[in-house]
């Protein structure tokens, strides 16, 4: 665990294990099933975040050993695992590192050559030098154009969504149901594809089965899809600078991928 492996404090550790705790069955769909955003944002599980740890077994846990709930869901007590786009935080740096290696954008050593040049120091994260600022950078900008606000997640979030909002409309799986696991969820809406034809018209499109295209004269749906970049900071003779500015465009580059990409999609039935 990143915050362990770098020194935080015991209180910053567990927010960063209860961090995602509240994510529902396929993630960050649940803001296109529930309607909780347009998503720009992404927010449902922050947003249920501490009242879903409030209802488990958390809280005695943690009382037991004189640990304030209060006080560990407070992001602002925890810079090195909570900040804000384009700052770096523990979990922004956990993903992108672990997913970059999934998707065979790095290697295992390269991410792991990454970490070894980064320091918490002060709250911040901070990398040994600019070269590797940049390389890791660069990584996050290629991950967010293709796979985190790119045309095929605006894909997965239009039709996952469409079927999940459908099968609970129809009362074939619940919302509790959308808080057990994906597997769970889908045999339940596997059940009732034979008698329901838009339920199927709903999943041969989830499963890739239907061509999409991208048309914004003429199209079934819009999706909005939160888009993210990062600043890092870095060292340079003991001083903390941002990469912006050091690099020439960089500004300009974050200004424009924070903002929510949007998708016409066209379905072909």
């Amino acid at each position: 665990m990143l915050l362990n492996k770098f020194g935080a404090s015991i209180e910053e550790q567990i927010a960063g294990l209860l961090h995602d705790v509240s994510h529902s069955a396929f993630s960050h769909c649940i803001d296109y099933v529930l309607k909780t955003g347009d998503g720009k944002k992404h927010n449902h599980q922050d947003n249920s975040h501490d009242n879903f740890v409030k209802k488990t077994n958390f809280p005695k846990i943690l009382k037991k050993y004189k640990i304030d709930l209060k006080f560990i869901l407070n992001d602002r007590n925890f810079p090195l695992k909570e900040k804000s786009l384009p700052d770096l935080c523990a979990d922004r740096i956990d993903y992108s590192l672990r997913e970059g290696v999934i998707f065979k954008e790095i290697t295992g050593v390269q991410a792991q050559n990454l970490l070894e040049n980064l320091i918490a120091e002060n709250g911040q994260w901070v990398f040994k030098d600019l070269k590797n600022a940049e390389k890791y950078a660069k990584l996050f900008l290629k991950l967010n154009k293709i796979y985190y606000s790119g045309f095929r997640s605006a894909v997965m979030f239009g039709t996952v969504g469409d079927c999940l909002k459908y099968a609970l409309q129809k009362k074939y799986i619940s919302k509790t149901d959308l808080y057990a696991t994906d597997k769970i969820v889908l045999a339940k809406i596997k059940k009732f594809l034979k008698k329901d034809k838009r339920l199927n018209l709903f999943w041969q499109r989830m499963n890739d089965k239907i061509g999409i295209s991208q048309n914004r004269c003429d199209y079934d749906t819009k999706i909005f899809c939160k888009s993210r970049i990062v600043d890092p900071l870095f060292k340079d003779n003991g001083k903390i600078k941002r990469l912006s500015e050091a690099k020439r465009g960089w500004q300009k580059i974050i200004k424009q991928e924070l903002k929510p990409k949007e998708y016409f999609l066209k379905y072909d039935c």
